[in-house]
């Protein structure tokens, strides 16, 4: 009979053959009421039983590190107050706490017989601690007593239940009435939104330096965004490089294909007189004058 093969000790020249002839061993002998010509039915028949290389076990010298969560366990969920949880998790420890109940549908995992699941508020405070700070995924790692590939699969998760579960709840659009009304208290009537870009500074990317510098003198990206009367978001566009024109970025942007097609904002109209105008968005005068966006008079 050949010798029973233990998963994790198999050696480098372990054959597809030899790990058939073990699984063959092995249902032979959870199968004992079987009649023998049942039993071999559907298994190969080696002509000669394959001898083991000498090398087919390997000897390993530890499986697995110890690690310890004391810091987490004791001293953060124990002793710190909220100001030490603003400093290093950028929220309260109620409001963390708040964050674990919404996102437990996504993230609550089972143990299982091999090991224990890694607690749901311990996941999300590697996440949290991993975007709040620069450390690496290994400094990461020692910090919560994981490993560093543990510290990546988690964020990632956790990111992802974030999105899953908090983007429609908690980020949507204001009421277009209400964007109006500000608008049209700091004299702006009909209007649904004010349009800018921003530079945001960088580093030069190699090669492709020129392409970034912007008319200020610094390498930038633009961010392109529509602002509602509070100064919140209501549409971005980012991605260009400082070199291009205000105007250039909004013509090719998504928001000027929604907005031309007159689909961005509720179809409403504004009567003055006998004329009757869109739902409108002001900007500067780097930008096209359009029926739907106004910009200043310059003179010219």
């Amino acid at each position: 009979m050949e010798p029973e093969l233990p998963l994790g000790r198999r050696g480098p020249h372990t054959t597809i053959l030899q790990l058939l002839l073990h699984l063959r061993e092995t249902i032979m002998r959870l199968l004992p009421e079987l009649d023998p010509d049942q039993r071999d039915e559907g298994f190969p028949r080696p002509a000669a039983t394959l001898p083991l290389p000498p090398n087919f076990f390997v000897d390993r010298r530890v499986w697995r590190f110890d690690t310890s969560s004391d810091w987490w366990d004791r001293l953060v969920m124990e002793i710190w107050d909220d100001q030490d949880w603003l400093r290093n998790f950028r929220m309260r420890k109620t409001t963390f706490q708040e964050l674990c109940t919404w996102l437990a549908p996504a993230l609550q995992r089972q143990d299982t017989h091999l090991r224990p699941a890694i607690p749901l508020e311990k996941r999300v405070a590697i996440a949290l601690w991993k975007l709040a700070t620069p450390d690496s995924y290994r400094s990461v790692g020692h910090q919560f007593g994981v490993g560093r590939s543990t510290v990546g699969a988690v964020l990632m998760e956790v990111v992802r239940a974030i999105n899953s579960e908090l983007l429609n709840r908690l980020i949507c659009l204001p009421d277009l009435d209400s964007v109006m009304a500000g608008f049209a208290a700091l004299g702006f009537p009909n209007c649904g939104g004010a349009l800018d870009g921003t530079h945001i500074a960088i580093r030069a990317p190699p090669h492709r330096a020129a392409q970034f510098i912007n008319r200020k003198g610094y390498f930038s990206m633009v961010l392109q965004a529509l602002v509602d009367h509070r100064g919140q978001f209501s549409d971005i566009c980012v991605g260009w490089s400082g070199r291009a024109h205000d105007a250039r970025i909004f013509r090719n942007s998504y928001l000027y294909r929604r907005l031309q097609a007159g689909t961005f904002f509720p179809h409403r109209q504004f009567a003055v007189g006998d004329v009757h105008m869109p739902v409108c968005i002001v900007a500067d005068a780097a930008y096209p004058l359009m029926p739907w966006l106004m910009k200043p008079y310059t003179g010219q």
